[in-house]
């Protein structure tokens, strides 16, 4: 059977609120990888369920305010409020809790590092001579940190990825390892210490599935992780 894996919708916070909406590429990333992924809508009394039935968690991108407290002092975030806040937040801290695998990509991957300490800046240009990382249509390179979860997946020590982010990692957390930089230093993924598969990668894996994008491998490595055992 295939896994199911859950995907957290995001919802179009820049135009009212009015619609969830995620990218396709998620969804066919995961197909390809050989899972069975859902979306799921913003209903607390669903995470219960998702939680029990589902072999694993992606959290996909977005842009929406997190607490006051997960920014550097003094920051706060440019983006609106969202109901996603605290059923992702739930969502997440369920599976991680049931042993289960989480993915986060982008606002995930924030989620996943926040959730153990760490705190962002509200704005990447914040952290010093960087790139131009909020650009779908910018590409750069990664360096990936050698023994990490994520360099056995990708079997190399550079990747080119796309770069479309407003706010990033400044503060890792104490059992959140940055496992990949950009060349200017922004931290591009980020794993949980222990057992299990919690991954977090800041670029949009999911624009590129399809393409034969060699970072199509997490997928194929979160729904390895997910399949029942």
């Amino acid at each position: 059977m295939r896994p199911r894996i859950a995907v957290l919708l995001d919802e179009n916070t820049s135009s009212g609120a009015t619609r969830y909406e995620a990218h396709k590429g998620y969804f066919l990333g995961l197909r390809d990888a050989g899972a069975a992924p859902f979306g799921l809508p913003y209903f607390a009394e669903m995470i219960p369920g998702v939680v029990a039935d589902f072999d694993g968690l992606l959290s996909v991108g977005g842009r929406f305010a997190y607490p006051p407290a997960w920014y550097l002092d003094g920051q706060a975030s440019f983006a609106p409020d969202s109901p996603r806040l605290e059923v992702e937040q739930a969502l997440m801290s369920g599976f991680l809790a049931a042993g289960k695998p989480v993915l986060g990509i982008c606002a995930g991957m924030q989620m996943l590092a926040c959730l153990h300490g760490s705190r962002l800046t509200a704005d990447v240009r914040t952290l010093g001579d960087v790139l131009d990382h909020d650009n779908r249509d910018q590409r750069h390179k990664i360096s990936i940190l050698p023994g990490s979860q994520l360099a056995s997946l990708i079997g190399a020590p550079t990747l080119e990825v796309n770069s479309f982010h407003r706010e990033a990692i400044a503060q890792p957390g104490s059992r959140v390892r940055a496992v990949a930089h950009a060349p200017d230093g922004v931290i591009e993924a980020v794993e949980l210490d222990g057992p299990g598969f919690a991954l977090g990668i800041q670029w949009h894996q999911e624009l590129l599935a399809g393409a034969d994008h060699p970072g199509d491998a997490i997928f194929r490595g979160f729904v390895a992780a997910c399949a029942p055992r």
